[in-house]
């Protein structure tokens, strides 16, 4: 199936994990996740819970129409430059564009809140249109994040690509290939002594879209 965001043709290949019973309307409520824990070095974590997401290129394609992506502008260096990717944000109190979203975040709050002492509040949106969109290598320390342990779920939609790790400073330790309803729990101290990417490919891939929950003060 094709579909349009920005004037863009997009076209995603279905997952055979994402036939819940009933047909592809049908959608089926994740269970509280039970992920795989990856520890990484200076106290960072990661869990990641393959196919986490039942119905979830169904919910790509509604969020592909309800979200209201945005293409940003960027100053680098001596030049403007557009954003490789698509953007979207809910904050604090804001309703999500999609109420398996909402359920979603309860579960993943039911598993993370009690650890971390609060609950993930806000949701940022990334919509990877081809191989030539993506995100630099980073960590997400603007705010508490910066000095505190964190915890940053992802949900992935649409399209595998790959998630990127590496220490600061270091070599790609570990590669995630991200997508069709899978769950990806980056903790600990990983947003400041880890960096993350999703970096471009010449590969042929399809649309992407990742669901990003935070806590309250971390961007």
């Amino acid at each position: 199936m094709t579909w349009h965001t920005d004037g863009m043709p997009l076209a995603v290949q279905g997952s055979l994990f994402d036939h819940p019973p009933g047909g592809p309307a049908a959608l089926v409520a994740p269970a509280v996740p039970q992920p795989r824990r990856v520890e990484l070095a200076h106290g960072a974590w990661v869990d990641v819970q393959p196919h986490w997401l039942p119905g979830a290129d169904t919910l790509f394609h509604r969020l592909l129409d309800a979200v209201p992506w945005v293409g940003e502008r960027r100053r680098m260096y001596d030049r403007t430059v557009d954003v490789p990717r698509l953007l979207a944000f809910c904050g604090e109190g804001e309703a999500l564009p999609d109420p398996l979203l909402a359920h979603s975040l309860e579960l993943i709050n039911a598993c993370y809140a009690p650890a971390l002492g609060e609950p993930l509040v806000t949701a940022g949106f990334c919509l990877y249109r081809d191989g030539r969109d993506s995100v630099a290598w980073h960590g997400d320390d603007t705010g508490r994040s910066r000095t505190e342990d964190t915890v940053i779920a992802i949900v992935s939609l649409g399209s595998p690509r790959e998630l990127a790790l590496r220490p600061k400073g270091g070599r790609t330790a570990h590669r995630f290939a991200l997508g069709h309803g899978d769950l990806v729990v980056m903790g600990g101290s990983c947003q400041r002594t880890w960096e993350h990417a999703v970096l471009k490919t010449t590969r042929a891939v399809g649309p992407r879209i990742s669901v990003q929950f935070r806590t309250r003060g971390v961007r």
